[in-house]
C-alpha cells in the first residue's frame, strides 16, 4: 500500500506539472529535470489525453479542468469549425493538422464529467459545448465523417469514400454528443449520437476490431477497451466484448503487459537528428490500467489486480510511470506520461485505494 500511496502523490505532482498556468494540459512536461534525455518531446496538448487528466484531477480534487476548458476555446481554428485536431502547442496554435474526431468528443466528455453533478454550472461553457457538438454533427454524414480521419495512435487513416470509421474514435464521438445533450438538450446531437452508435454496433457480430466500412481493418487493438470505458457503449459482459478481450489477451498481452497492437514499433526513443528510432514498442502502463477497469466491470477483481500490480512491480523503484516499459535497459521511454498517471489514479479509485 505504501507503493500505491507514493505513486498517488507522484501522480498529483505530474498532473499539476503538466497543467500549465494558461490552462494548457500537456502530455508530458519535458522541461522538468526529471524528464529523461533521449525521450521524444511531448510538451504538446492532445485534448484526448487532457480528458483523462481532467477525470483524474476531479478524483484528486485538483482545480484544473475549468482552466483547460478556457484554453480550449482559444485553440487555433476552433471558433471557425468547432473541432479539435491532432495536437497543439502550449499557446493554442495547431502543431499538426490531422483530424482526429475523438479529440472533440473527448473535450465534451471532460466537460460533462466535471459538471455532471451540477449541470446548471456548465452554462459558463455553453459556447464550448454548443460549438463543439455542432462541429461534430456538421462533419458527420449518416454513417461516416466527411473529412479524412486519423486514429488515436496517429498511424492510420479512414476515408469518406470508403465510409470507414475507427471504432474507438466513433465510440468517443457518440459518447461526447450524448454528454453534450445531457448538459444542454439538443435533438440534433441526440440524433447524431444515436446514428454513430447504431452504425458501430451493427457492423460487429463476433467481436470488435480497429475500423469498419467498405474495407475493414480487422486487427485487434487495445483501444477497443474504450467501448466499455469511457464510452460506455458496450457492456463488459457483452459476448462480443468478452471475445474481443480474449483476443486482446491472446495477441497483444505478454506476461500481463498490454501492448497497443501486434507488431507495434513506436518506442518514443529519439536519435540525435530527432529521428524516432522505432526499434520495437514496449507495453503501455496506461493500457494495463485500462484493462483493470474492464476486468472490474466484468466482475474479475483478481485478474484486474494482476494487471495493476504488473506495473507496480516493473516500476522497480522508479518514482514516475512512463509511457512504455521495455524488455531491455537500452530504450528510453517518455517519463512521466501524464496519461499514464491519470489512468493509475482512475484505476486506483475503482479498486478502492482512493
Amino acid at each position: 500500500m505504501d507503493k500505491i500511496t507514493g505513486l498517488l502523490h507522484a501522480s498529483r505532482k505530474v498532473i499539476k506539472d503538466c497543467s500549465l498556468p494558461n490552462g494548457a494540459i500537456v502530455a508530458a512536461n519535458s522541461t522538468k529535470p526529471y524528464f529523461p534525455t533521449g525521450a521524444k518531446n511531448y510538451k504538446f496538448v492532445w485534448p484526448r489525453d487532457a480528458m483523462y487528466v481532467c477525470i483524474a484531477a476531479n478524483i484528486l480534487g485538483l482545480k484544473i479542468p475549468e482552466k483547460f476548458f478556457d484554453w480550449c476555446m482559444k485553440a487555433e481554428g476552433w471558433k471557425q469549425t468547432g473541432l479539435f485536431y491532432k495536437n497543439y502547442y502550449v499557446d493554442g496554435k495547431k502543431a499538426l493538422p490531422q483530424f482526429q474526431p475523438d479529440q472533440t468528443g473527448s473535450v465534451l466528455m471532460a466537460v460533462y464529467d466535471f459538471y455532471k453533478d451540477n449541470k446548471k454550472d456548465c452554462q459558463k461553457f455553453e459556447e464550448l459545448i454548443t460549438r463543439s457538438a455542432n462541429g461534430l454533427c456538421r462533419v458527420w454524414n449518416k454513417d461516416h465523417f466527411t473529412l479524412v480521419t486519423q486514429d488515436l495512435w496517429e498511424e492510420r487513416l479512414c476515408f469518406p469514400d470508403l465510409k470507414d470509421n475507427f471504432t474507438y474514435s466513433l465510440a468517443i464521438c457518440a459518447k461526447g454528443l450524448e454528454c453534450a445533450n445531457k448538459l444542454i438538450p439538443n435533438k440534433t446531437w441526440e440524433k447524431t449520437s444515436h446514428e454513430m452508435k447504431k452504425i458501430l454496433l451493427k457492423n460487429f457480430k463476433d467481436h470488435f476490431y480497429r475500423s469498419f466500412g467498405k474495407i475493414n481493418d480487422e486487427r485487434i487493438d487495445a483501444s477497443l477497451l474504450g467501448l466499455v470505458w469511457p464510452s460506455e457503449l458496450v457492456s463488459a459482459k457483452d459476448e462480443r466484448m468478452k471475445r474481443t478481450v480474449t483476443l486482446i489477451e491472446e495477441k497483444i498481452v505478454k506476461d500481463f503487459g498490454l501492448y497497443r497492437y501486434e507488431n507495434d514499433e513506436y518506442d518514443g526513443w529519439m536519435y540525435e537528428q530527432k529521428t524516432n528510432r522505432k526499434k520495437g514498442a514496449g507495453y503501455w502502463p496506461l493500457l494495463n490500467f485500462w484493462m483493470v477497469l474492464y476486468q472490474l466491470k466484468n466482475g474479475n477483481r483478481n485478474k484486474a489486480l494482476k494487471y495493476y500490480h504488473k506495473v507496480l512491480k516493473d516500476m522497480r523503484g522508479k518514482k514516475f510511470i512512463p509511457e512504455q516499459f521495455f524488455g531491455n535497459k537500452i530504450q528510453v521511454s517518455v517519463s512521466p506520461l501524464c496519461w499514464s498517471h491519470s489512468m493509475f489514479v482512475i484505476a486506483s479509485r475503482e479498486l478502492g485505494y482512493i
